[in-house]
C-alpha cells in the first residue's frame, strides 16, 4: 500500500459515468481526485484558441511542455486551470468534446501527461480516471474499475447533461459522437481503451450513481482490509 492510501484507477468509454463516481469515491475515502481526460481537454481548449491544427504534433506538444494544469476543489468538484486561467466550463464545449481524441492520440502528449499523472498519484490516496489509467499510467494500482454502460444510455446521460448546460443536440447526434469517440479511442496505437485484465468491471446501464460508487467502494474496502 502506498504511504497516503490506496492508488484507484477508473476506467472507461466516454460517459460511462467516471468522473461522476471517481469524485464521489474520492470524497468517501477522503483521496484526492485527479480527472486525466480535463487534462486532455485543457491542452485541447488551449490549441484551439491558439488557432492550432489538431494535427499539428509538435506544436500541441509544445502547449503541453509549456503550460501549467492545475486543479482546485470545490464544491462542485473542482476546478481546472490552465496557466492560471479557470477552465472548468470551457474544456466541457463541444467543440472540445469532439476533438479531444485526436489530441489524446498523440504519444508525445500522453508521454508528458502521463508522467505528471503519475507525479500525482505516487503516494497513494488518489482517485484517478481516464482511459488508461489501469493499463498505462497507473499499472500497478491497487484497485482498478473499468465502468461500461450501453451506447444508448450513455447518449441518454450526455443528452440530460446537455440540457441542463443549454445545449440541445440531438439525441441520436449524440449518440453518434458517442460511437466515434469509442471508436477513436479504442483503435488508437497509443495507450487505447482496453480494459486490464486486473480491473473489476461494473456495467452501468441500470446502475444509480450511489449504486456505482457502493460497488467500487466494496472493491476498495476488500484491499483496504487484505492489508
Amino acid at each position: 500500500m502506498h504511504k497516503n492510501g490506496l492508488q484507484v484507477a477508473i476506467d472507461g468509454p466516454a460517459s460511462a459515468g467516471k468522473s461522476t463516481v471517481a469524485k464521489l469515491v474520492a470524497k468517501q475515502f477522503n483521496y484526492i481526485y485527479c480527472d486525466t481526460g480535463a487534462m486532455y481537454r485543457a491542452v485541447t481548449l488551449k490549441a484551439i484558441q491558439q488557432g492550432i491544427s489538431l494535427d499539428n504534433e509538435p506544436e500541441i506538444a509544445k502547449i503541453v511542455k509549456e503550460s501549467k494544469i492545475t486543479f482546485t476543489p470545490d464544491e462542485t468538484g473542482q476546478k481546472v486551470f490552465i496557466d492560471h486561467h479557470d477552465v472548468s466550463e470551457a474544456i466541457r464545449s463541444e467543440e472540445v468534446t469532439n476533438s479531444v481524441s485526436a489530441v489524446a492520440a498523440i504519444a508525445a502528449v500522453r508521454k508528458q501527461l502521463s508522467a505528471q499523472q503519475q507525479a500525482i498519484a505516487k503516494d497513494g490516496g488518489i482517485v484517478m480516471d481516464g482511459r488508461d489509467i489501469g493499463t498505462a499510467v497507473l499499472p500497478n494500482a491497487e484497485v482498478k474499475i473499468f465502468l461500461v454502460a450501453s451506447v444508448e444510455e450513455r447518449a441518454k446521460r450526455r443528452y440530460k447533461e446537455n440540457i441542463q448546460k443549454g445545449i440541445n443536440t440531438p439525441l441520436d447526434e449524440l449518440q453518434l459522437e458517442i460511437e466515434a469517440r469509442d471508436y477513436k479511442d479504442s483503435h488508437r496505437k497509443i495507450s487505447p481503451l482496453t480494459k486490464a485484465t486486473d480491473a473489476t468491471e461494473i456495467d452501468t446501464t441500470a446502475l444509480s450513481i450511489d449504486q456505482v460508487v457502493s460497488e467500487i467502494a466494496k472493491v476498495i474496502n476488500s484491499k483496504l482490509n487484505f492489508n
